[in-house]
Formats: C-alpha cells, sequence, structure tokens
C-alpha cells in the first residue's frame, strides 16, 4: 500500500508502509537552513504586509497571550493570532517528534546535556523558560515582537528592550563558554 504526503503544495509517494518512511523529498525542498538575504527581506516583507493589511505587529507573546483569552472565553481575541501559536506548539511538535527518527535533525537540548547530566539541565531549562516568560511580561512583548516589529516602527522602548536582549545573550554564551570551557 502506497502512502501519499502533501509537503508545500508538492504531491510526493513514499515508500511502502514495510519499508522506513522517508521525508527525504521534503528535506531536499527545503535547505538546511535559509540564507540571511533571503530569509531578512522575506520577513521584513511579511511584518510591513501584516501592518498593511491588520494594522498589528507579528510577536510569540501576542500569539500566547490571544491563545490563552481563547481558552478563558474572553472577547475580542484575534484569531489568526491563535493559529499562529498552535502552529509554532505543532511545528515543534512535528520537527522534534515525527521526524527526528527518519532525518538528521537537531532535536532538544543535546548539547547542553552533552556538558551537564539531565538532572541540571531540566531545572536550566525550566528556570530559562520562567525567566524568558517573566522578562516579556515585563517588558510588553518578546523578543520578535520588540527586536523585529517594534525596531521597525523606531519604538525607543522597543530598540532599548533589543539591545537588552542583545546584551543578555552575548553575556550569557560568555558565561557559559567559560564555565564550559567553550564545549559549549
Amino acid at each position: 500500500m502506497m502512502t501519499v504526503c502533501i509537503v508545500i503544495g508538492v504531491t510526493c509517494r513514499l515508500h511502502s508502509e514495510s519499508s522506513p518512511v522517508t521525508m527525504s523529498l521534503m528535506f531536499d525542498l527545503l535547505p538546511a537552513h535559509l540564507e540571511w538575504y533571503y530569509g531578512g527581506p522575506l520577513l521584513g516583507l511579511l511584518i510591513v504586509g501584516l501592518f498593511v493589511l491588520a494594522n498589528q505587529p507579528l510577536g510569540a507573546r501576542g500569539a500566547y497571550v490571544q491563545s490563552s483569552g481563547l481558552i478563558r472565553r474572553r472577547g475580542g481575541v484575534v484569531t489568526w493570532r491563535v493559529w499562529y501559536f498552535v502552529g509554532m506548539f505543532l511545528g515543534g511538535v512535528l520537527v522534534t517528534q515525527v521526524l527526528r527518527d527518519r532525518a538528521e535533525i537537531r532535536s532538544g537540548y543535546g548539547s547542553l546535556r552533552d556538558v551537564f547530566p539531565l538532572v541540571v539541565v531540566i531545572p536550566m531549562v525550566f528556570a530559562g523558560a520562567s525567566l524568558l516568560g517573566y522578562g516579556a511580561a515585563m517588558a510588553g512583548g518578546c523578543t520578535s515582537g520588540h527586536g523585529m516589529c517594534g525596531t521597525a516602527q523606531r519604538s525607543p522602548a522597543s530598540v532599548a528592550a533589543t539591545a537588552t536582549f542583545m546584551a543578555t545573550a552575548i553575556a550569557t554564551t560568555l558565561v557559559l563558554r567559560l564555565l564550559t570551557g567553550g564545549d559549549l
């Protein structure tokens, strides 16, 4: 029996169910990473287009807040932001859980686990996620919202927030490299 999949508008036939299913065609269509000179302008056009069409910024925190509002049955929920949030979640699940054994995609915290035991990694990730959520709430937006949309609007608060994000990321990377002897 043959299985058919739809990948970005292209229909492809996969191997039979008795052999391992491969997604090689999909990975041939998608590069390992998108070059900055393609991704940057495309993202810029997306942000400008979103402002022109909906007069709203693109940001993960906004998508989270709207999804939370839908779950709590609050009024004024912007539906496309809920789908944006669902898409981020499902995309992560697809890559890390469904495709992980079928392609060489780095999933999870492998580099961190190479340096620290699991009992240390779990609290580190939890603490980092908690700090990220708290920081996004205190800053009135996330890195994508401030860094891309806020700076595009020439918001002084977003420029300051983005500078803070970048300085913190550079300092954290330096500290981790010093602590791990360059292994991380």
